[in-house]
């Protein structure tokens, strides 16, 4: 408990994270609005497409996650933090820890002020009826959570701040698109990524009824690819100088 009140500390007396959540919930919630100001009547009747900026949102979560480790490197804090606990995996799970808590409260608060603004806006019926748009719009938090920590395990594999931000914005937001356009092979490689996975989870259903996994299924593939980077991370954060 000690050492996640102190990572807490660290973090909220930094700007950084402040602003990459306004800068998130901004985002998010202007897509829905943009979205449901735009279009016709009638037409948005998807819970799903209110959360349309996610994925924007998911991108600005990731940097505040990477920047939450590079910082320390940068400035050389975390030589003092490894010095007052010796145990570099325990104070590196204490960061994940609350970086993750942060991330998934601030991709719930997104996804249903996402989805609350759409439903005064719009004359349709956006009530969650059914699991799938429970999911579309609670799942968003977790999502968040388990970007964060990939973008951690990324924080912490390269230590600096614009190699690792750049590394995840653009895997994040193009690599995986692009993987696509490969002859063949490209739309079966595709299905695999994790953050298409992760999208699956959000927006499965009767539309993803031909994806390779399930909803619970990409929450697990998305869940496990986090937790394999992070164990890395966390190894050859034990065995390099700080």
């Amino acid at each position: 408990m000690t050492l996640l009140a102190v990572e807490r500390i660290k973090l909220f007396t930094t700007r950084s994270p402040w602003w990459c959540a306004l800068a998130a919930l901004a985002v998010v919630i202007g897509f829905a609005a943009i979205i449901s100001g735009a279009a016709p009547d009638g037409e948005l009747t998807d819970v799903s497409l209110t959360q349309f900026g996610y994925g924007f949102g998911m991108a600005v979560i990731m940097v505040l996650a990477a920047l939450s480790v590079t910082t320390e490197y940068r400035f050389g804090t975390i030589r003092t933090t490894f010095q007052a606990v010796p145990n570099r995996t325990s104070a590196l799970l204490a960061k994940t820890g609350v970086v993750a808590i942060l991330s998934l409260v601030i991709g719930e608060i997104a996804a249903f002020g996402a989805w609350g603004l759409a439903s005064v806006m719009r004359p349709e019926d956006l009530m969650l009826n059914t699991t799938a748009e429970w999911i579309s719009v609670a799942g968003v938090g977790v999502v968040f959570a388990l970007a964060s920590v990939i973008a951690i395990a990324v924080g912490i594999l390269i230590r600096h701040s614009a190699g690792a931000i750049s590394l995840v914005l653009i895997y994040a937001l193009a690599v995986e698109n692009l993987i696509q356009l490969i002859p063949k092979i490209g739309k079966d490689i595709y299905d695999w990524m994790p953050f298409h996975v992760a999208d699956r989870f959000l927006t499965g259903g009767p539309a993803a009824a031909d994806a390779p996994l399930s909803q619970a299924g990409s929450l697990a593939y998305f869940a496990g690819f986090a937790l394999v980077l992070l164990v890395i991370s966390l190894v050859v954060a034990n065995k390099r100088d700080a």
